[in-house]
């Protein structure tokens, strides 16, 4: 793997039949591969995705006290601030050089699974913040759900297979602040390697360099997607129900070289989550004698809370 495939999404939302099944083969074949690819004319308006890294550089740059007072430690950082240090990657136990701010999901139809969810924490020394960040993972959401149609069709279980399961889903935008490195990290890394919970997830271009995803030979590989895409990664929900067909891949954000350890980095991801009760069991025909079944039963409320735990959050 040298390069990440990028793919247009207006063809699969407003293309002919031809265009469609073309962009769903390019999609399906990058996440069976490598897991991950960028994607353009994917249709969240880049004013608001600046609107909100303004918003996310100017909270981060208040000083720990003031953030502190956002920080949730019984919501297991679902919601609001979590504070440097508190994560670690699965499998690690020192913690990422970062900290964050998580958006949660707002049901506004009656939903029951709103008994389910937590109240956002609002950021009331900044009054657009919430408000644009509630736009922009309404955006990603509608973004995500088109990705989804194409899987499901390539998959064979009808197109709104994901519809339904996502509707009011537990998803998450989280907004990542790694500041700058002042003394010498040692094992400490930016986020250490590591696969997402979630279906899939939506991130929008860092301001500094550092991704990498690991190909299927052990070797990582710089992801430096072109202005104005989106790179999407399979997660461990998709992998799980595909049992293996579709590839989460693990990536990190690596240290920068020491002569830029004043940089500070910011990103954006969207992990779209399926509503607590999805059924992750893998579908039966992607079992085979080739491909024997990888995982046990579980729905994705029970995953999510087991990952949770691993990773420190619980």
């Amino acid at each position: 793997m040298k390069t990440i495939p990028s793919v247009d999404l207006s063809k699969f939302v407003k293309g002919n039949e031809a265009e469609k099944k073309q962009f769903i083969k390019e999609l399906t074949d990058a996440w069976k591969e490598i897991g991950f690819v960028t994607v353009y004319n994917h249709g969240v308006p880049q004013e608001l995705i600046d609107a909100f890294f303004e918003q996310v550089q100017k909270f981060f740059a208040f000083d720990t006290e003031t953030k502190l007072k956002y920080e949730d430690f019984d919501n297991g950082g679902q919601r609001g601030y979590t504070s440097f240090g508190r994560e670690h990657a699965k499998g690690f136990d020192t913690p990422d050089l970062k900290e964050f701010w998580q958006i949660g999901q707002e049901v506004t139809d009656g939903d029951d699974i709103v008994k389910e969810y937590v109240d956002n924490i609002y950021v009331d020394i900044l009054p657009e913040f919430n408000k644009i960040g509630r736009e922009l993972y309404q955006s990603f959401e509608e973004a995500g759900a088109h990705l989804l149609r194409a899987v499901a069709i390539h998959m064979g279980i009808g197109e709104d297979y994901f519809a339904p399961k996502i509707h009011n889903g537990n998803s998450i935008l989280r907004a990542i602040h790694y500041p700058p490195i002042t003394k010498e990290p040692n094992s400490a890394m930016r986020a250490e390697q590591h696969e997402d919970i979630n279906l899939i997830t939506l991130l929008v271009g860092a301001s500094a360099e550092g991704l990498q995803a690991q190909d299927v030979h052990g070797n990582w590989v710089p992801i430096a997607p072109p202005e104005g895409h989106l790179v999407i990664n399979v997660g461990d929900m998709l992998q799980r129900l595909t049992n293996n067909v579709l590839r989460s891949t693990p990536h990190r954000v690596v240290n920068p070289p020491k002569e830029k350890w004043a940089t500070r980095r910011f990103s954006i991801p969207f992990f779209l989550h399926p509503r607590s009760d999805m059924d992750l069991t893998c579908l039966d025909f992607c079992v085979t004698e080739d491909n024997p079944l990888a995982y046990e039963p579980i729905t994705g409320g029970e995953y999510l809370q087991q990952r949770l735990r691993e990773i420190g959050l619980k």
